[in-house]
């Protein structure tokens, strides 16, 4: 059953849905007012997006920009951080010869930019092989560490793993990164919401997150911070009337990615109503959101680990509110039928249609050995993760 929380999402009672990791889930609250802006915007459209759009963008920048440690100047929206890497990679100022560094576990479409501007501008992508089951944090920073030339001009690195779902040590990579005058680019994905996010004292280059997942916004809200410096050098993946509108500095920058022709800016100004949503749901607020899920997680992974004997990959302190399990071999799934990076797993089939369980079925980017991947939001509850466990046992 899900938790008593779930009442704020219209998410379907009979499936366990332990997969918010993958694309959100947005109360209903905040999808009443997704729909009120859409309504609005289309009652008086001229008004809405030639008139108000600049003043309702800068609120919605106000609210995020404290909730992320960062100033709301230097943030601009964007549907996606699949977009806001795209922008930031190809409009880096790379030269044949260049060593971009990333990691093993990085995200499937985030590295498929970096390979494309690699190929395109005649740089060496050097893969980190970072082991997953992992003793701890650092054993990441040494491996990064020892991949580092005097011919390393960027690091691609993620906050939070997708596929693994462990949290990287960002502050130390970044201070790593940066003393050996190497930018950094971060896939914050699933950072922002599941953890604190400070950016700021982050310091890094370049930083491209999702609202959608952990924050709970709609769908296509997105953001990129770029450090003020190196504005002028982005340009989003469109260009548009923003490249010249005459505005400059962080002006420019923020008119170049938020005015790309005519769209639905609405999920970009629901980010204030699900920033408060969340907080409203727990006593405690956002720091309790947190803490609740990381414990779920905790709880949901230790649960699972029992009833399949195995031993958890990773340290609790490196949890956020996702967790991947190895999963023993079995001949049934033995060979999967995915054939290619957006097919789904036979099991994850199995457990959804005979069992209504939504979960992820992965394979590790270490052994390529198969893993499940769960997630911890309010609406779950610790029963969904036991009941998970028994069925992959009997399965498995």
């Amino acid at each position: 059953m899900p938790s008593e929380l779930a009442k704020h999402w219209g998410l379907d009672p009979e499936i366990a849905h332990l997969n918010h990791g993958s694309f959100g889930a947005c109360p209903t609250v905040v999808l009443e007012e997704l729909h009120r802006l859409q309504r609005e915007l289309e009652w008086d459209l001229g008004s809405f997006l030639n008139r108000t759009s600049a003043k309702r963008l800068a609120e919605a920048r106000g609210s995020l920009g404290p909730f992320l440690g960062a100033d709301p100047e230097d943030l601009a929206f964007v549907p996606n951080v699949t977009f806001a890497l795209n922008s930031v990679l190809r409009s880096m100022p790379l030269e044949a010869g260049d060593e971009l560094l990333v990691c093993n576990h990085e995200y499937n479409a985030s590295r498929n930019v970096l390979d494309f501007v690699a190929e395109r501008a005649g740089c060496k992508v050097v893969v980190v092989d970072v082991p997953f089951p992992i003793e701890g944090p650092g054993v990441v920073v040494e491996r990064f560490r020892k991949a580092i030339t005097d011919r390393t001009k960027l690091a691609l690195v993620d906050h939070v793993t997708s596929q693994t779902g462990f949290i990287m040590p960002l502050a130390e990579l970044v201070e790593l990164f940066h003393d050996h005058d190497v930018r950094v680019a971060v896939d914050g994905a699933h950072a922002p919401g599941m953890i604190e996010v400070d950016l700021e004292a982050l310091d890094a280059d370049y930083y491209g997150a999702n609202c959608h997942k952990w924050i709970c916004s709609p769908k296509g809200a997105g953001f990129l911070h770029v450090r003020r410096e190196l504005q002028h050098e982005v340009r989003p993946a469109v260009i548009s009337h923003g490249a010249n509108s005459g505005l400059e500095g962080n002006a420019h920058f923020r008119a170049e990615f938020e005015w790309m022709g005519t769209r639905d800016i609405t999920p970009w100004l629901c980010v204030p109503m699900a920033l408060e949503a969340m907080a409203s749901f727990v006593p405690g607020g956002w720091d309790e959101v947190r803490a609740r899920n990381h414990e779920l997680a905790v709880q949901g992974r230790r649960a699972i680990c029992e009833r399949l004997e195995v031993e958890p990959p990773c340290p609790d302190a490196m949890l956020g509110s996702l967790a991947a399990i190895h999963l023993p071999v079995s001949e049934r799934f033995e060979e999967s039928t995915a054939n290619s990076a957006l097919g789904l797993d036979p099991l994850q089939e199995t457990l959804f249609h005979e069992h209504r369980i939504e979960t992820p079925v992965l394979r590790c980017p270490d052994s390529g050995r198969r893993m499940v991947r769960v997630s911890a939001q309010l609406y779950n509850d610790l029963g969904q993760y036991e009941r998970l466990g028994a069925i992959l046992r009997e399965l498995l």
